[in-house]
């Protein structure tokens, strides 16, 4: 593999400006097609095979009026103290309400009257509207969002409390901040780590080339494929992370080959050659763990997972081919001016030095020779990578003791993970959504904002007969007579829990109702499908956890041609996501530090966050993992004993997966300040694993591990070595082959 990364790199350094003019024409097709595709709604969500789906399924055939998988709003009003909502003036306005939301858009199915369908509270002083619409909250038009928070204007002009709930008001979270300031500190740490604004400023170029290929592509099939308009949030997180990632492990190698003296050309083909190998490898664990979300059996989930992986793979392109092209332009200039000044001077000087020893044709052969190094700092000089890895060299028991023990205390909290999806008492208390929710939690009782829906697939007999049944349980407060269909084969009944949508109580409850009553009773709804989902996350965990980490150690063997590297990799990644769940637990759960993130209400751990933070996680740590240990296993086959050879993998790459974490942390951390809960989750989540993973696995763990192992980490079954293909990540090829045949090889490719 690498001779052929060596070829590529050579190759489009030469044909700079063919490769170049087709990723642009690339960039622009796809930006074309995004333009002209018909705009992306709201992906169909679907959980398949649970009771919750099963009943949509069957309400949709059978019941098509009660608009069960479209948007709901409430609007609820309060009255002004001492007043009552059945006073003449209010009764008015809420009449005069209604009326507004019938006609105020085409996409409402239904309004419902609160003095007919019992929506007033005991003491008269909440009442709700409640709005159904024939689509979900994110395929709602501008228009129909307007008209609703228009009617709520209109209504607090008479004295009223009004405040509207539900998920009509939902949007898709806005994440463009967070890039911003993502991309902001990027350059920043990029030109602190390159000294130039050149080669700072190509992993960026490229990145968002990367990404607005892929993104253009996914925006231009949405309609056609049902993406969604929120499948490009992955792609876009992810591809902007790897992107950059890539593009700085390709430059960075370039400019210590330039430092060892080779000229421009060579230089470009060896570090596709070496650095792009790990790439390559880096690019296969992230995709298996994107493409793996299949297993989870949510479409929705699948989709987002296989869009990201593509533009995944566009960013191991774009780093293999176009990163090199570039550097055919940027010359000498992928150094500061400064470095290239003094190593010109310090090469001049050399020169005429050697000049003064062997004469000055001697000179001359020998500052060609030369000719690339003048414009870097010599490689050999002491690091903070060199120091720490010498410090972790000399205590690797104590430092591997720190890390394991720290990591591990913090993992603690993780043992009371409770899981489900936030609703809108997660919201901030500025919010209109928090308020009606704490409006119908003191007028109606907190399960009055996650009311079940029964449906009976039976006659009214059998109907009746579930409503007493349901009666009887704990944790209910209403259960409303049963509602059937023309056709009277099936019936609705609406449970209202006594406890709020996300608790505990309430789920024992759904489990209860689907434990009492036969398999023609179906429990489902917003709480109930929340719940589903959740356990059916739960469930999918461990098989996706076994088959991500599973295949990437297979991988990792056929990389590092070792079997205790790849299980050491495998572990330490575990330990820095079980780790970062603790954190996420310890702040969202259990409200520490809770103020100093934004967390206004506690609450279960988005369902979501274990499978998303495996996914995104293993494969940005493979990353890191790929790129620093390579440089170890290459420095190792070459001949340095296996504490020269972390060293020198320290020198070389603790710089720039450095350098790649930090940005990534910054990347993720944008997405804290944001007032979605589950946003701001995810931003904290990710930061948290990635530091977590990159500082203290990769740079602590990994080294003292891979020292008190010494040459036992490099051991592989002379079977296993036998069988395994060998793809040469080292670049070893590379050094045997001649220069003839090199160029030979070029002219074919």
């Amino acid at each position: 593999m690498a001779t052929f990364l060596y070829r590529l790199g050579r190759s489009a350094f030469r044909r700079r400006h063919l490769v170049t003019l087709i990723w642009i024409a690339l960039l622009a097709l796809a930006g074309v097609g995004a333009a002209s595709a018909p705009a992306a709604t709201s992906s169909s969500f679907s959980i398949p095979g649970t009771e919750a789906q099963k009943a949509f399924d069957l309400l949709e055939e059978r019941f098509p009026a009660a608009g069960a998988d479209g948007a709901t709003a409430r609007v609820v009003f309060k009255a002004p103290e001492g007043g009552k909502m059945t006073d003449p003036a209010n009764k008015a306005e809420v009449h005069k309400a209604v009326g507004a939301l019938k006609s105020g858009s085409g996409q409402v199915a239904n309004v419902t009257d609160p003095y007919t369908a019992q929506a007033v509270s005991r003491d008269g002083t909440t009442a709700y509207i409640q709005v159904s619409y024939k689509v979900s909250g994110m395929e709602l038009t501008d228009a129909t969002r307007e008209a609703l928070e228009k009617t709520g204007d209109e209504a607090r002009e008479s004295g009223l409390t009004v405040e509207i709930g539900g998920d009509a008001l939902q949007t898709v979270p806005q994440t463009g901040a967070g890039e911003v300031i993502g991309v902001i500190v990027a350059g920043v740490v990029l030109v602190i780590t390159f000294g130039s604004l050149v080669a700072a400023g190509l992993p960026l170029l490229t990145a968002l080339i990367g990404v607005g290929i892929g993104v253009s592509t996914i925006t231009a099939l949405a309609n056609a494929l049902d993406l969604g308009s929120t499948t490009s949030t992955l792609a876009m997180m992810i591809g902007l992370a790897v992107g950059i990632d890539y593009a700085l492990f390709i430059v960075s190698r370039y400019r210590a080959e330039l430092a060892e003296g080779r000229d421009h050309e060579e230089a470009a083909g060896r570090a596709v050659g070496t650095a792009g190998s790990a790439v390559v490898f880096a690019g296969l664990t992230v995709v298996i763990a994107l493409v793996g979300l299949a297993v989870v059996n949510i479409p929705m989930l699948t989709k987002m997972g296989f869009a990201a992986a593509g533009t995944v793979a566009i960013a191991v392109l774009i780093a293999l081919t176009l990163i090199p092209a570039l550097l055919g332009y940027a010359g000498k200039r992928v150094v500061g001016r400064k470095a290239r000044e003094a190593g010109e001077a310090r090469e001049a000087r050399k020169a005429r030095g050697a000049g003064d020893a062997r004469g000055a044709g001697d000179a001359r052969e020998a500052g060609d020779a030369r000719q690339a190094a003048a414009s870097v700092p010599a490689a050999d000089k002491p690091n903070m990578g060199t120091r720490w890895a010498r410090f972790v060299l000399r205590r690797p028991v104590t430092v591997l003791l720190v890390g394991v023990l720290g990591l591990g205390a913090i993992a603690v909290p993780a043992a009371s993970l409770e899981m489900g999806l936030p609703d809108d008492g997660a919201q901030p208390t500025s919010t209109t959504q928090r308020r009606a929710y704490d409006l119908l939690s003191d007028g109606f009782g907190p399960g009055s904002n996650g009311p079940l829906m029964v449906v009976v697939d039976g006659d009214k007999a059998a109907a009746d007969r579930t409503v007493t049944d349901i009666k009887g349980l704990d944790g209910v407060a209403v259960v409303t007579p049963a509602t059937p269909n023309k056709a009277g084969d099936t019936s609705i009944i609406t449970v209202v829990p006594k406890d709020r949508p996300s608790s505990v109580e309430t789920e024992n409850l759904v489990h209860s109702i689907r434990d009492t009553t036969g398999d023609d009773v179906l429990v489902t709804g917003a709480t109930a499908m929340n719940i589903d989902f959740s356990q059916k996350m739960n469930d999918a965990l461990l098989p996706y956890l076994a088959l991500v980490v599973g295949l990437a150690f297979l991988l990792l063997m056929v990389v590092f041609r070792s079997v205790l590297v790849p299980l050491k990799a495998a572990l330490g990644f575990l330990l820095s996501v079980v780790a970062a769940l603790g954190a996420v637990v310890a702040v969202f759960q259990w409200g520490w530090l809770g103020s100093l993130f934004g967390v206004e209400q506690t609450g279960p751990i988005m369902s979501m966050m274990p499978i998303f933070m495996v996914g995104v996680v293993f494969g940005l740590a493979m990353d890191y993992e790929v790129f620093l240990v390579t440089r170890m296993r290459e420095a190792y086959v070459h001949g340095e004993r296996p504490a020269e050879a972390i060293v020198t993998g320290f020198r070389h790459g603790a710089r720039v997966v450095t350098a790649a974490a930090v940005i990534m942390i910054a990347v993720f951390a944008g997405f804290i300040g944001s007032s979605e809960q589950m946003v701001k989750m995810i931003g904290f989540g990710l930061a948290i694993a990635v530091f977590f993973d990159a500082f203290v696995v990769r740079m602590a763990i990994v080294p003292a591990v891979l020292a008190l192992l010494g040459r036992t980490a490099w051991w592989l079954p002379s079977w296993l070595d036998r069988a395994l293909p060998n793809v040469d990540v080292e670049g070893e090829q590379l050094r045997t082959a001649a220069p003839e045949e090199d160029e030979r090889e070029l002219v074919r490719v």
